[in-house]
């Protein structure tokens, strides 16, 4: 990425966006591009300004950000979407996942760990604590669709192009590790899990690894 990472901020209390505001102009390689405090008015904003980054909140009046977040990367894939949510198990949270958001933040968080989430989903990755991916996948998992027949991944039309490693290297991202700890865990250096997680995102037709998760247990990769 050449130049500032461009930011759109989108949050319905005007305080908030200062305050992000503050925070990301302070930093060489961000650049806030511009604010919204709806669903409806960030898809114009994305449209007009296209950034890179899109910090949206869930519960706004109107459009909420789950439906935003939908259409958005619905129409505009290149741009990611870091959500702003108040609980870290906040169901709000996990729907903008599945609706295609890169990982989500709390609004408390420090100053740095947000600087540092927005570079991390502009370079691709996805921004989900491992311990707030288990939990949350602990909790909403009984709700998702149910594959019985896919008990080991054998079985679902969306797994079948995975070979046995990438099987693994899934399932130990469906529990929350990261490259280092699967690396550690399977022994294989640390490149070579990221190589197998690339593929894998690759195979699955996901954005990123919280989509790969959400994958793993609708088919009954992982158990509940």
């Amino acid at each position: 990425m050449t130049g500032p990472i461009r930011v759109l901020l989108v949050d319905d209390q005007a305080l908030m966006r200062m305050g992000f505001a503050m925070v990301l102009d302070a930093e060489d390689d961000l650049e806030v591009v511009g604010e919204a405090g709806d669903g409806a008015t960030a898809l114009a904003q994305v449209r007009a300004l296209r950034p890179d980054v899109v910090l949206m909140d869930v519960r706004m009046p109107g459009m909420n950000g789950i439906e935003a977040t939908e259409r958005l990367t619905a129409e505009h894939p290149e741009v990611r979407v870091l959500v702003l949510t108040t609980f870290d198990l906040d169901e709000y949270a996990f729907a903008a996942l599945r609706a295609g958001a890169s990982g989500f933040l709390l609004k408390d968080a420090e100053p740095a760990a947000l600087v540092t989430a927005i570079r991390t989903v502009a370079s691709g990755e996805a921004v989900v604590a491992p311990r707030v991916t288990r939990r949350m996948l602990e909790l909403f998992a009984p709700h998702l669709p149910v594959h019985a027949e896919a008990p080991t991944g054998g079985t679902d039309p969306r797994l079948a192009e995975l070979t046995p490693r990438e099987v693994e290297v899934l399932r130990a991202v469906a529990r929350g590790l990261s490259n280092a700890e699967i690396a550690a865990e399977l022994v294989l250096s640390e490149a070579t899990v990221k190589t197998h997680v690339g593929r894998i995102l690759a195979k699955l037709e996901v954005r990123d690894r919280v989509q790969a998760v959400i994958v793993a247990y609708e088919t009954g990769l992982v158990e509940r």
